[in-house]
């Protein structure tokens, strides 16, 4: 078994151990469970440092035929795209199991979704094949469905629901696109996805545009692209806080990883349509920091952040040059991060005080010091203050979208000053005034809370102040994806 196999497969044997457990042993469930992810995320430290930066090439690659006659395959492979995606989500799983200690109901049940879940985020980042990425995205709709509907809120079955009947609807244009380009004559003796990506430079340019028009809709659904973000405030209000870490860090990046994979592959139809890319991110952009500025919770306000992070992810994309599709795998990387952290930090707040509305607090560094430290470096790392990921990030999304549109930036960075508004404000609110008498006896955060906040904050403020790395990793498949593109455009 090779180690992308051995990764992939990690959480799913955690599954079928966990099936044997009876559900009374609470203590060993979360032990195992914690000891899977934990496993996943050394495996995937241990294959960042295995990888070649410096090739652009597939590495690590597997390849099974599963369907000889349709060219499918058990076809794993990792690149500079997929890799610092592996590393995030194996880090966000450990970090949800963390803080879900304090679960009472269905420990069992809950904790077999969770790694479900992390199996199928890992099989579309290793996925090589249209057919397994396919199988894979669907399988985390179905944990993340009953993630919701079982332990969330009391408005959960409105939530999972909404969400199901929104992923579902866009994951049918993903499926017609799919089998639009499978009609053009697919090669059998590669895998699914090198097939169809050949076959879609033989498609007429107007077909290319309806099928790059159903993958948009498909991705753009649970990215979210702005207007096809409506389930995600009320997934996020009512999921647990520990699944809304994945969900934002995460979830959303699959469906930006899988629009990066298309427009590289139907890079004509991806110039035609670029006047609607460039609206669809300018209107999430400043969509999604208006309501944000403009909540009392804080739960909402953290998911209509993250339709505006998306929307300079999808910027960089439309960009269709090197320094935009860096800023926009960047930007997935730091908002995992930045998200993760938000929700994490609001969770732990809520179990103490059981309200996310924001004008219940004052004061909170005099009595959550640990907890106003960590709170304030990631909304300052949401608002794009330099010195953190989140600018580093930013800054080559913009880069990129002004060395296509020059100007029109002007009306992108709209959005910026409207993040560092509610992102002072919410620092305002939380932090200043007189402590309320309801908040004095609040704890600050334990060891293992410390802990969990402390990684995603040190990669927050790391990756800010030494972006090097993170920007080497991918910078050899960018620049591949990049010429690919080039050439296809001349």
């Amino acid at each position: 078994m090779g180690i992308l196999s051995l990764l992939l497969w990690t959480p799913a044997a955690g599954v079928l151990l966990l099936v044997f457990i009876p559900g009374r042993n609470i203590h060993i469930i979360r032990s195992i469970a914690n000891l899977f992810t934990t496993l996943a995320f050394l495996l995937s430290c241990w294959l960042v440092n295995l990888y070649d930066q410096h090739n652009a090439a597939l590495q690590f690659g597997e390849y099974f035929p599963l369907n000889p006659g349709l060219g499918s395959a058990y076809a794993l492979g990792v690149d500079g795209i997929s890799m610092p995606m592996l590393v995030l989500a194996t880090l966000l799983t450990s970090i949800t199991l963390l803080a879900s200690f304090t679960l009472s109901s269905s420990v069992k049940g809950y904790h077999i979704c969770i790694l479900l879940l992390e199996f199928g985020m890992l099989g579309v980042f290793l996925a090589q094949d249209w057919a397994l990425f396919y199988i894979f995205w669907a399988l985390t709709l179905i944990a993340l469905f009953f993630l919701i509907g079982r332990w969330g809120g009391k408005r959960r079955h409105a939530a999972s629901l909404n969400f199901v009947l929104y992923t579902m609807g866009g994951s049918i244009f993903m499926l017609i696109s799919l089998l639009a380009i499978s009609q053009y004559g697919l090669e059998r003796d590669g895998s699914l996805m090198t097939a169809l990506h050949l076959a879609a430079q033989e498609m007429p340019r107007y077909k290319q545009i309806l099928v790059l028009l159903g993958f948009l809709i498909g991705f753009g659904v649970k990215m979210p692209v702005f207007p096809l973000h409506g389930w995600l405030p009320l997934a996020h209000v009512e999921a647990p806080s520990p699944v809304s870490i994945l969900l934002s860090g995460i979830l959303l990046k699959m469906d930006a990883y899988g629009l990066i994979r298309v427009v590289a592959m139907l890079p004509e139809a991806a110039r035609i349509i670029q006047p609607l890319l460039v609206f669809l991110a300018l209107s999430g952009m400043l969509y999604g920091s208006l309501l944000a500025w403009r909540q009392s919770d804080l739960k909402a306000m953290a998911a209509y952040s993250s339709v505006s992070n998306m929307g300079i992810v999808l910027l960089g994309i439309a960009a269709l040059n090197e320094t935009g599709i860096t800023g926009a795998v960047l930007q997935m990387t730091a908002h995992g991060l930045i998200a993760g952290a938000l929700f994490l930090l609001v969770g732990l707040l809520y179990e103490r005080t059981h309200t996310c509305n924001i004008q219940d607090y004052s004061s909170l560094v005099q009595v959550m010091p640990r907890f106003a430290l960590f709170m304030t470096v990631t909304l300052l790392a949401a608002m794009g203050l330099p010195g953190l990921v989140g600018f580093i990030a930013g800054l080559h999304a913009f880069i990129g979208g002004f060395q296509k549109w020059g100007g029109l930036m002007v009306f992108f960075s709209m959005s910026i000053l409207i993040s560092a508004a509610f992102a002072m404000r919410t620092i305002g609110l939380l932090f200043t005034g007189p402590v309320k008498p309801q908040m004095q006896l609040i704890a600050d955060l334990n060891a293992p809370e410390f802990l969990a906040a402390g990684a995603l904050v040190a990669g927050i403020v790391l990756f800010g102040l030494l972006p090097a790395p993170l920007i080497e990793l991918s910078a050899a498949t960018i620049a591949q994806i990049n010429n690919q593109i080039s050439q296809r455009l001349l």
